[in-house]
């Protein structure tokens, strides 16, 4: 009986060796069924569009709003018009004085109307000499603007855009306390480029003092955007919208162009609003990495984030690295802005990362990244429209190659005007993306999102039962 016993389990074992060898098997499934509509652009639409997702980890809030939210809080709100400038104006006292009131500018003036949604934008945008997609894409925020009652609105908008895709998680990067309060506080103020000094002349300011008031009234503004957001949605109730089973983070979001002593101010100030509020998950520096103060106070942006992580205590750092081009920068700019975000600013993730191969050793670099597991976030249209970058021009396949941790994820969904299911569909059409990679890649949404393991794994789980609904269609 044994000898039979042991006749059978080689007879299986030969027969899953000859059926893991056979490479020309035919896909069966889901991924079967994308491969097959692949190149039909509605056919796969609606297919990514059902297929469950992970988490979204690189979203601006700001970003994320389309112009016609911008719009429509500015005419209920009395916000006003600089029809010259194409921007949303806040009123003072008196009103609006010489702009119009948005409600007056807009109404019966569907060609304003849609110069303001171009300007919010990049829809229909068409380069032209001296002014590029990168330019339009910028200026954009100095445009659009909403009263800080509509915090709660911007986060209720974003999230059920994801429900409505079956994305289970956001981290929506924001930005609080920054132009209204730390700004005029510190910014004239001389930095001397020593972390540790300039950390002891900031907290012997205003700043200093004012810091437990500014972390306080920033959880308040947390707590009354979540209640709003539930509002808006019907949470709890039997007409809740989609947008409610997705889990929201935040990450705190300084501003590398400005100021040194602001930056490094409003970095302190996120590491101790990310210590005393859960929902505060990571931190990560924005604006232009090629702007000019950018690039200057890069070094010294990375000693900062350094100081703080080495003596108030270990955050989560995402950073936008990498997010250059040859000929956008002098050449010596691409040499080292991932490692040092690495290795110096402790970056568990990388916000585009486009430059890699540019670095200097930069094998050893992807090395590093895929042992430590310090993973890409990748968002083609954002690469696309500021960059240039598309297709196999894109270090996609140099990542994968290395075994470096990638997931899709929209950076600004309402300026680019896209969803995280077109990314999805760029992934497959222009990367040559399998279905199993893309399953993969949403589930690293989750895998390396900045939350504990217990949130973790009930996200996984209730992923995990997502798939096995959808894959039983096929």
């Amino acid at each position: 009986m044994k000898f039979v016993t042991k006749i059978v389990s080689i007879a299986v074992a030969g027969m899953l060796m000859a059926c893991s060898a056979n490479t020309s098997m035919p896909k069966t499934g889901a991924s079967a069924k994308m491969d097959s509509i692949k190149d039909n652009d509605i056919a796969l639409r609606v297919f990514l569009q059902d297929m469950p997702k992970g988490g979204d980890l690189h979203n601006h809030l700001f970003g994320a709003v389309y112009a016609e939210d911008w719009l429509k809080w500015a005419e209920a709100d009395g916000m006003c018009i600089d029809v010259d400038a194409l921007a949303i104006r806040f009123p003072d006292a008196s009103g609006c004085g010489e702009l119009s009131t948005a409600k007056a500018a807009l109404t019966g003036d569907q060609v304003l109307r849609n110069q303001l949604i171009d300007k919010f934008s990049v829809r229909d945008f068409v380069a032209y000499n001296g002014w590029s997609a990168h330019d339009q894409f910028f200026q954009t925020f100095g445009a659009m603007a909403a009263m800080p009652s509509r915090f709660g609105d911007m986060v209720a908008q974003t999230a059920n855009l994801a429900g409505e895709q079956n994305v289970t998680y956001l981290e929506l990067l924001h930005t609080m306390e920054l132009f209204e309060t730390i700004l005029p506080m510190v910014g004239g103020m001389t930095m001397s480029g020593d972390a540790a000094t300039d950390y002891q002349t900031l907290m012997a300011s205003e700043f200093g003092r004012e810091l437990p008031n500014m972390v306080a009234r920033a959880k308040k503004d947390i707590d009354f955007a979540e209640a709003r957001k539930n509002e808006l949605l019907k949470c709890g109730t039997a007409e809740a919208m989609p947008g409610c089973d997705v889990v929201v983070r935040y990450l705190h979001q300084p501003v590398r162009t400005l100021p040194s002593a602001a930056v490094f101010a409003h970095t302190i100030f996120g590491w101790h609003l990310m210590a005393q509020d859960s929902r505060f998950v990571g931190t990560n520096l924005v604006a232009p990495e090629d702007d000019f103060i950018a690039l200057r106070d890069y070094d010294d942006h990375m000693e900062q984030i350094d100081y703080l992580y080495k003596t108030l205590g270990h955050r989560n750092v995402s950073l936008h690295a990498g997010e250059l081009w040859l000929g956008l920068v002098h050449p010596s700019e691409l040499r080292d802005h991932i490692h040092d975000a690495v290795k110096i600013g402790h970056a568990k993730r990388i916000g585009h990362g486009t430059d890699i191969v540019f670095e200097t050793n930069y094998k050893q670099l992807l090395k590093y990244m895929a042992e430590n597991e310090i993973m890409v976030e990748i968002n083609l249209t954002s690469s696309d429209a500021l960059l240039g970058i598309t297709g196999n021009a894109h270090p996609y396949t140099v990542y994968k190659n290395a075994g470096v941790p990638l997931s899709f994820s929209t950076d600004d969904e309402g300026v680019a005007r896209i969803d995280l299911t077109h990314e999805y569909m760029r992934a497959v059409q222009e990367l040559g993306v399998s279905y199993s990679e893309l399953k993969e890649y949403t589930y690293n949404g989750i895998k390396y999102a900045f939350v504990d393991e217990a949130l973790k794994a009930k996200m996984i789980k209730a992923l995990d039962a997502k798939f096995v609904e959808f894959e039983s269609g096929f």
